[in-house]
């Protein structure tokens, strides 16, 4: 993320724009739009990654973990202490 800026013309609805400027500072408005619209662009980026790799996991790819993951843990902390301890 780069320093530069550009302007940008946006149209809000006019209650979020009324509340923006009573809410915040007009020299902090530009920089509460950029993090919100940040922080969006993330999650729908997020949303769509999900949604592409749902069903990638399959069960039948990972028999060890057939019995949950905490026996499949458990058989590894074991088999770690046992190679240890000689």
């Amino acid at each position: 993320m780069g320093n530069s800026t550009k302007q940008a013309n946006f149209l809000l609805p006019e209650d979020l724009l009324d509340e923006l400027k009573m809410t915040v500072s007009r020299r902090q408005q530009s920089k509460v739009v950029a993090d919100a619209l940040r922080k969006e662009l993330k999650r729908l980026k997020l949303e769509k990654v999900l949604q592409t790799s749902f069903g990638a996991w399959k069960d039948k790819h990972h028999p060890e973990l057939k019995e949950g993951t905490e026996a499949f843990v458990r058989k590894l902390r074991k088999s770690t202490r046992s190679s240890r301890s000689k």
